[in-house]
């Protein structure tokens, strides 16, 4: 069931799955539903407390503006650990998905007390901006489909869906499974306040589009030798939006880090991918 949880002066709508007695997981997206129910419920069922929550100005936690979140990066690592607090949770495995994998790197780099093992999912090793010489930006053909998006009407709910699987179709990989991708941005709407207008609740959810406007302070790439939990980076063999190589420096610079590659995939985690990452997760958290 899902609660509101006070956490760092914000409220964060958060779910549990499994007994609170077995090694807690924090997963961290930008809405909660990154993590789907069966995906969680696997997880539990591999004896694991897994913990999802929506990050500020997302889903059913605090929202004040998604497009001047009045807040930064920082502020959201400190929600993560102050989640952690709320919940009685000393220590946790950690896992980051897309810009959810940035929280999680600074919650490792600092918080290193409150983190177990840590997993990154889809990410890179720096905020929203120019990238480094040696690390490849979003594909170029990705970058033609946001400059010249499809026509929308950000006050009809089924444009802005549909919408959104136009965006999730360039970013799906080889193997993009357009229903499941429907599903899916069916179920974060259904969670969308009533009254919410439909272009905000859009930009809300979609995790790239709070971080852009965030102040994230500064670099950290320089900071990942310092590290020193297991690491395990998980990534799509066609992921456009952060290509392959992101993974592989995070890889590279994590000590002892281990690199998982998703073949035919895109962003995210589709359904047919897990029967690979949750036994890896289990691994690496045992």
């Amino acid at each position: 069931m899902e609660q509101l949880i006070k956490a760092n002066d914000v409220e964060l709508c958060t779910e549990t799955f499994g007994d609170p007695a077995d090694p807690p997981i924090l997963l961290i997206g930008g809405t909660m539903l990154t993590w789907p129910d069966d995906l969680c419920g696997r997880l539990a069922a591999s004896r694991r407390f897994v913990v999802r929550y929506d990050l500020r100005d997302v889903g059913r936690s605090t929202t004040v503006d998604p497009d001047a979140p009045g807040y930064t990066l920082r502020d959201l690592v400190t929600d993560a650990a102050a989640l952690l607090d709320a919940l009685d949770l000393p220590r946790a495995h950690i896992v980051g998905a897309g810009p959810g994998g940035w929280i999680a790197q600074l919650l490792a780099l600092d918080h290193p007390g409150r983190v177990a093992t840590l997993t990154l999912i889809g990410t890179r090793p720096l905020a929203p901006g120019p990238v480094d010489p040696d690390l490849p930006d979003h594909a170029p053909e990705l970058m033609e489909h946001f400059t010249n998006p499809p026509a929308v009407d950000w006050t009809d709910r089924s444009s802005v869906v549909a919408f959104q699987l136009a965006n999730a179709r360039a970013t799906g990989g080889r193997d993009f499974d357009e229903d499941e991708a429907r599903a899916d941005i069916e179920a974060v709407h259904g969670r969308t306040p009533l009254g919410a207008d439909p272009g905000k609740a859009h930009r809300a959810n979609q995790m790239g589009t709070v971080f852009a406007a965030l102040d994230c302070g500064d670099r950290w790439r320089e900071r990942l030798p310092a590290i020193t939990v297991p690491a395990l980076v998980v990534h799509g063999e066609d992921d456009p939006f952060f290509p392959l190589a992101n993974a592989e420096a995070l890889a590279a610079e994590i000590p002892r880090a281990e690199l998982l590659v998703l073949p035919r995939t895109g962003q995210g985690l589709p359904r047919r991918t897990w029967d690979t990452v949750v036994p890896a997760l289990v691994r690496h958290t045992a």
